[in-house]
């Protein structure tokens, strides 16, 4: 059975993307700790990580590294706080989340809600900037 993930890389659940390439995609988390909390995952269906090949996994990365140094440019915060926690969907992905302090990267904290507005607009932010 396909993962969420899947589903929207496969465009049949809406998402806020911010840029894809045909291995990577980068879209806004649904249920973020902070106003531009991004999802970075692999176009390709594998549940830990650590399985992805070695080219997968550094290729992965280094797509996450040019979403974060976007956020960088557009977003009001200290860091880009990375996290791999691997639970949550059984598809690979990495957490993006702008951070002032080591409590901003709580997931036990509650989701934050946005409208659809605000996730267009921080995510066309960040889509932009990757230019």
């Amino acid at each position: 059975m396909p993962s969420i993930f899947t589903k929207i890389i496969n465009n049949e659940i809406p998402s806020y993307k911010i840029v894809e390439n045909d291995h990577f995609l980068a879209f806004l988390d649904a249920f973020p700790l902070a106003y531009g909390h991004v999802l970075v995952v692999p176009k390709k269906e594998i549940d830990y990580i650590f399985d992805l090949s070695s080219q997968e996994y550094s290729g992965l990365w280094k797509f996450a590294k040019k979403v974060a140094k976007a956020m960088d440019k557009v977003l009001l915060c200290e860091r880009i706080g990375v996290a791999v926690i691997g639970l949550e969907v059984p598809h690979v992905h990495i957490h993006l989340v702008p951070i002032n302090g080591v409590s901003d990267i709580n997931f036990e904290k509650p989701k934050m809600n946005f409208s659809s507005e605000k996730m267009i607009e921080i995510a066309n932010k960040i889509s932009e900037s990757l230019n």
